[in-house]
């Protein structure tokens, strides 16, 4: 519905995004410039710019439960009937993970290593955070709050999921009971669960509907968001989120060009050849940002290269939805990015939070236009950063989208590859290069 709107407006989300994050980036710059210290720059953030993108961040905050919990319920029930499906669903979660956990690893020693957010004065980045000191108070409050260590551990298995839902920092104990919902649905006799599942998807459709609603106000607020960061970093914004694209893309092409390439050298298919034949729906993913999309192609693809039908079909479906690589990655590189620029420690033990988190929200990323939003603010006040930052990304976030859906894409391919791997059905690792002429 979303498109259809952008469409009879004349102009996609995606532009109108973009005209926001350039006007805001304009009218912070020269506030900055000539009135930085003025009163009615102040009276601007304080009762129109702040409020319009609070209350935006409200929004996404308010749908974070619902969508979070029936996305990942609805993704690892769609992963098939495993309990029929035998090694074949099970080989498909596993490889889920291990892939996503490999893409958020190298996201986050790569923004550890470039430190694409540091740089930025302390002392304005402290002034940033007091333009909305009461969400700021809550957010450190619910960090000093945080358990760690063992006590991390431990919480992750809630005692209580209503109490879980109702914090933003036990976000983490609602997310795993979400996931054992799904296995359970999964091991349970399908006739029994089915209207159960329905209901649930139910409430996965009405909430990506509203997301859908709230992301058409992110032109508003991305100018508002923007004019906010602006006016008290000046130019250096546009430098630290340069810096950010380039680190987000050289992780995305680190994951593409090795972690791939060894994955398909372990399920013995050539790399070069892989690659070669998969050009197809990799590009068809970058062109139009959407993986569902993609499907038809890559279903193609994945006859050229000779995988089993029945794996294919499968895995290319579940993985549309639940193998998000580069969803994981980005969401990983976003919130640590934005910690720097804020200039918030996170520990080891956050940090792993973090990737723990992505991995799962890889799974459980509602499919619409800036779906990773929800997730990347929801971990932003997990870990202490203030969500006001995400204004940073929406200027880029269409342009990264395409790029990080070509990864998925991809990905998914991988993990079909990976899952038909020693099946019976499965064409020699020699099909693989007969690239896209040959016929499905």
């Amino acid at each position: 519905m979303g498109k259809a709107q952008d469409k009879a407006a004349g102009m996609p989300l995606h532009w109108k995004m973009g005209i926001g994050f350039a006007l805001g980036l304009l009218l912070g710059l020269l506030a900055h410039a000539f009135a930085a210290d003025a009163a009615w720059v102040d009276q601007v953030t304080r009762w129109l710019t702040t409020p319009v993108s609070t209350i935006f961040l409200n929004l996404i905050f308010m749908l974070i439960v619902p969508l979070m919990f029936s996305a990942l319920v609805v993704g690892v029930a769609e992963m098939g009937d495993v309990s029929a499906l035998g090694r074949i669903g099970w080989k498909t979660l596993g490889y889920t993970v291990l892939l996503s956990g490999t893409a958020v690893v190298i996201g986050l020693l790569m923004v550890n290593l470039f430190q694409p957010g540091t740089g930025v004065d302390p002392t304005m980045a402290q002034a940033m955070l007091a333009e909305n000191a009461q969400r700021s108070s809550q957010i450190v409050a619910s960090l000093e709050n945080q358990p760690t260590g063992l006590e991390m551990f431990l919480s992750i298995v809630p005692s209580n999921v209503l109490a879980a839902a109702s914090s933003n920092g036990a976000i983490l104990s609602l997310m795993f009971f979400a996931l054992m919902f799904g296995v359970g649905m999964v091991l349970s006799p399908a006739q029994k669960v089915a209207p159960l599942k329905r209901v649930i998807e139910g409430v996965f459709e009405v909430s990506m509907t509203l997301i859908g609603k709230v992301i058409g106000l992110a032109p508003y607020a991305v100018a508002c968001l923007m004019f906010n960061l602006v006016v008290v970093f000046g130019g250096e914004v546009i430098v630290r989120l340069g810096a950010y694209v380039l680190v987000v893309i050289a992780a995305l092409a680190v994951h593409m060009l090795i972690s791939y390439s060894l994955a398909l050298a372990f399920a013995g298919r050539s790399p070069l050849a892989f690659f070669r034949a998969s050009q197809e729906a990799t590009l068809m993913a970058f062109s139009t940002a959407s993986s569902n999309a993609t499907l038809p192609t890559a279903l193609r693809v994945a006859d050229r290269m000779g995988l089993p039908p029945r794996i294919s079909r499968f895995v290319l479906t579940v993985g549309a939805t639940a193998n998000q690589n580069g969803t994981s990655l980005y969401e990983g590189v976003t919130v640590l990015f934005l910690a720097q620029f804020f200039g918030v420690e996170l520990s080891l033990g956050q940090q792993v939070l973090v990737m723990v988190v992505c991995i799962l929200g890889g799974i459980g990323t509602a499919g619409v236009p800036a779906g990773a939003l929800p997730v990347v603010a929801l971990i932003c006040g997990m870990v202490g950063v203030n969500p006001l930052g995400i204004g940073l990304i929406l200027g880029v976030h269409h342009f990264l989208d395409m790029c990080r859906t070509a990864l998925n894409v991809t990905g998914d391919l991988v993990l079909t590859t990976l899952v038909a791997r020693n099946e019976p059905d499965a064409a020699a690792p020699a099909v693989a290069t007969t690239g896209p002429n040959v016929q499905g």
